[in-house]
């Protein structure tokens, strides 16, 4: 079990290296898994980049996800989830029915309920605790820390109820998109496909909490990690690659956690930038904004 990063600046070919080292060793290893995981609306411009990468034109034991479609491939194997995900739609809806029945009941935003994009955003609101691990308890403190005497603890009762009749409703019966990586992390261990895999992450520039939980298990399974990371030289690279070094500090402690071997890392510096190679003025932009 490893992890590995890929570093370097936008535009230095983490992506192509990656693309091609997957392909060659998914070759080498047609037996062996590979997993390239992309946020969602790459999902089928990758497809095509590993298959214009691969010498024979086609990618047999590499999967190109999201972390939605990760969860569904797992589940058809191990049957893990067996309630209905409830689209985005469908959270409208009930959202707006639990809010309608609590109106009389709610100091702030009861008057709200009615204006045009009210419940789309509560929906957007309810996403956001299910992504970051925000249960109930967490806004009960906030409102005992905030006290009677402030707005901000009315809102917190008024989305506390909108929360909990949610939460209420879904129970035993339907799941959110959002929830899907907390049923997957109970099934990693079980799944054959992701055990002794290689799983590569690619476009991201930080994770969610419930995505650090999966990462932790996926550690524990698969043979290799591999994540891009977009950042400049050390020293050199100032605040604008905070998101960035959070996200490798966030992955090594989980990676020491679990007792997972840190490899060094691929450091692709080289200047200037691979696609503005050719372009003098771009490449020197590139290398210089935002940096004193």
């Amino acid at each position: 079990m490893s992890l590995q990063f890929v570093m370097g600046p936008s535009g230095s070919g983490k992506s192509h290296y990656l693309y091609q080292k997957v392909t060659e060793e998914s070759l080498k290893h047609p037996d062996k898994n590979y997993f390239v995981i992309v946020p969602e609306q790459f999902t089928m411009q990758t497809q095509k980049d590993l298959v214009m990468a691969s010498p024979k034109r086609g990618i047999m034991n590499v999967d190109v996800l999201s972390f939605n479609r990760l969860a569904y491939r797992v589940f058809e194997e191990t049957g893990g989830n067996q309630r209905i995900v409830l689209s985005d739609v469908g959270k409208s809806f009930v959202l707006r029915k639990i809010a309608g029945d609590l109106e009389p009941k709610l100091t702030l935003l009861g008057g709200s309920l009615k204006k045009t994009g009210f419940i789309g955003e509560v929906k957007s609101v309810i996403s956001e605790f299910t992504q970051y691990d925000i249960p109930l308890e967490t806004l009960e403190q906030m409102m005992e820390e905030n006290g009677p005497n402030s707005n901000f603890y009315y809102k917190l009762k008024d989305m506390s109820a909108i929360y909990r009749g949610f939460l209420e409703y879904l129970q035993g019966k339907y799941i959110t998109g959002e929830e899907l990586l907390e049923v997957l992390c109970e099934v990693v261990p079980k799944s054959k496909l992701l055990r002794d895999s290689v799983v590569v992450l690619d476009g991201f520039t930080g994770f969610t909490p419930v995505q650090n939980k999966l990462l932790r298990e996926l550690f524990c399974v698969c043979e290799k990690v591999v994540v891009t990371v977009t950042i400049g030289k050390k020293g050199k690279s100032l605040p604008l690659f905070d998101l960035s070094e959070k996200m490798i500090d966030s992955l090594v402690k989980i990676a020491r956690a679990c007792r997972t071997e840190i490899e060094e890392p691929i450091e692709l510096f080289r200047i200037p930038v691979y696609r503005f190679r050719e372009r003098e003025a771009l490449g020197f932009l590139e290398s210089h904004v935002f940096r004193y």
